[in-house]
């Protein structure tokens, strides 16, 4: 017996509103696997031990398993532009610097993403203090001695792992008319080793990693670009108050590749601002030498956009030719 046109049709229909329906119910069970979280720096680096404390409380919130993926490598282009391919179902996260996600534009040519295009910001969680550091037993104690210092020497080396560090250097490089060529490391303990064996003359380096550092004796802070001190090194001056008009802190946030379901981009927005809103961040974050953030997904896009037009005479004023 052949079955009927209608009975077909009815059959197509059925199919066509099953295929509807699963997405919208994928959305509300989101999340029933693990998360994984993409960072462009090594294991046991600053924003890796950020990452980790944001990936763990929100392990709790979510109730699944939160991985950190590290992927090192190329100024973190390398975990941008992986994220970026990923399914947009909200299991795969990147956590990066607005330095990192704007700077990548205008530091290298022909990139294989387009961050402004391929992700959707999620919410803040931190500002960084980057701090401007040199070898533990160098006896200059300020910025003005550096700067005088390297006025003097020649062929001075910086060290940087990021964008950020990158610059930061540039930057003091402008104001002052202190000469230094730079260096690229992908790890931040690598370019620590040779700034404390005297091969790199300074470095801005992030204030996660460097805080430990810095109260263990391992590296000296001569200042923090943020506007105010960081109360983990409350010792430790500002560029402003070393006479530069200098703030370049970064701000870190939470991605996601374009095309994720609006629903889940809401959760995950949720959990982001409560785990700021937790009483241990930010003891955690002054630990690390952050303060918090608190930015939805359309603050953080505005601040995202208006990043674009900040970079650009920054990185011409440098003289810095994209690689």
């Amino acid at each position: 017996m052949g079955v009927s046109r209608a009975s077909r049709l009815t059959s197509l229909l059925a199919g066509c509103l099953m295929l509807a329906v699963a997405p919208a119910r994928a959305q509300e069970s989101y999340p029933d696997r693990p998360i994984h979280v993409v960072i462009g720096f090594a294991a046991g680096a600053g924003a890796d031990i950020l990452t980790r404390y944001i990936a763990h409380k929100l392990e709790e919130l979510s109730g699944q398993p939160v991985i950190v993926d590290n992927r090192p490598g190329a100024s973190g282009n390398i975990a941008i532009r992986f994220a970026a391919a990923a399914p947009p179902d909200g299991y795969t996260l990147m956590f990066n610097a607005n330095s990192g996600m704007v700077g990548s534009k205008f530091l290298f040519k022909e990139l294989p993403f387009d961050t402004l295009k391929d992700f959707k910001p999620i919410a803040t969680f931190a500002q960084i203090g980057f701090m401007l550091v040199v070898a533990p037993n160098s006896p200059l104690k300020t910025v003005e001695d550096l700067t005088a210092y390297l006025k003097k020497k020649q062929d001075n080396i910086f060290g940087y792992t990021n964008p950020t560090g990158l610059m930061s250097a540039e930057l003091y490089k402008q104001l002052t008319g202190a000469p230094a060529k730079s260096v690229s490391y992908k790890t931040t303990a690598d370019a620590m080793r040779d700034l404390q064996a005297g091969q790199l003359d300074f470095m801005f380096m992030d204030g996660t990693f460097a805080a430990g550092q810095v109260r263990q004796g391992q590296l000296k802070a001569l200042a923090v670009i943020t506007s105010a001190r960081v109360a983990t090194v409350p010792d430790v001056p500002t560029m402003q108050e070393a006479g530069l008009a200098y703030d370049f802190a970064p701000w870190w946030a939470a991605w996601a590749p374009s095309g994720t379901p609006q629903p889940i981009l809401d959760k995950l927005e949720k959990w982001i601002l409560q785990i700021d809103e937790m009483p241990d961040t930010p003891k955690f974050l002054e630990t690390i030498g952050s303060v918090g953030q608190h930015d939805d997904q359309k603050a953080v896009m505005k601040r995202f956009i208006a990043e674009f037009d900040k970079w650009p005479p920054l990185v011409k004023a440098a003289g810095i030719v994209p690689e």
